[in-house]
């Protein structure tokens, strides 16, 4: 029987609530938190943010697979969105571009990752970061409100993809931009592991191919798209005989097909400036 979204949606929804309550250390040693899986996989997933400016190690749950704001170009003032913030840790870096006169807004659909983000910003004193409840699908906030949009391997385990791009969109102001880290695909994997939901919280079942993601980003209407950054994923062999046979991880891993952690920049064009060549001028 096919997995509807809403059912997608409260198995993630499950998965980050018993993330938020682990420490990191819990955390580190999983998949993108909560589950078993390989002693790999820590360095194979994540960026190092300890010498990032604005890094709190109380908000970082090990969960990301880039590292966004560090290509961001967020400026002194910035109003800055971010998509699934979990714990908080990309809003504090942000929060640290954007300084006093900014504004940073993390959205999470977890109300626990709410609520330990919150108490994080409380810690810290910030009373220019806040975090709002709610669904990357349908965010909310208001209309043309972003200078810049950060997500941290997040948008993967949204089911409508398309629907939070075009709500990346909207809520950007026309001139803003975003950059995002997520996990794509090259090829194809093995159905038992699309369909393991272990998996799917592990922040690799719910990848599209990168031609698929980067077109839904075109189709949008994002200009000056660009890949910032590439890393191929290698899953460990240990992970793999969860769900695969010796056979099959031997034609997986003979295949081509690969797991990739992408950071991608793309622009809501300023139809107001004018252009040299756009026949405005």
């Amino acid at each position: 029987m096919e997995t509807t979204n809403q059912e997608i949606k409260e198995m993630v929804k499950q998965k980050y609530a018993e993330i938020a309550l682990q420490d990191k250390e819990t955390n580190a040693a999983s998949c993108c938190g909560a589950g078993g899986c390989s002693n790999e996989v820590y360095n194979i997933m994540t960026d190092d943010y300890s010498a990032v400016e604005g890094y709190n190690p109380d908000a970082d749950l090990s969960l990301g697979c880039g590292l966004p704001t560090q290509f961001a170009k967020i400026q002194k003032g910035n109003t800055v969105i971010d998509l699934g913030s979990g714990a908080g840790n990309d809003c504090f870096v942000a929060r640290a571009e954007t300084g006093e006169t900014g504004r940073v807004i993390g959205i999470d659909f977890t109300p626990e990752m709410i609520n330990r983000a919150r108490i994080n910003a409380e810690k810290l004193g910030f009373n220019n970061v806040e975090f709002r409840q709610g669904d990357i699908e349908k965010m909310p906030v208001t209309s043309n409100i972003a200078d810049v949009v950060v997500s941290n391997c997040v948008l993967n385990l949204v089911p409508d993809k398309e629907a939070a791009i075009k709500e990346i969109f909207r809520v950007l102001k026309p001139g803003g931009h975003f950059s995002i880290s997520d996990i794509v695909l090259k090829g194809e994997l093995p159905e038992k592991i699309i369909n393991a939901a272990e998996m799917y919280a592990g922040c690799v079942s719910g990848a599209l191919q990168k031609d698929v993601y980067l077109n839904y980003i075109y189709n949008a209407g994002f200009t000056k798209i660009t890949i910032q950054k590439e890393k191929q994923i290698i899953v460990p062999n240990d992970i793999l005989s969860n769900y695969l046979s010796q056979s099959e991880i031997d034609e997986f891993n003979q295949s081509g097909s690969g797991i990739y952690s992408v950071t991608v920049y793309a622009e809501k064009k300023d139809e107001n400036v004018c252009t040299p060549g756009g026949g405005c001028c």
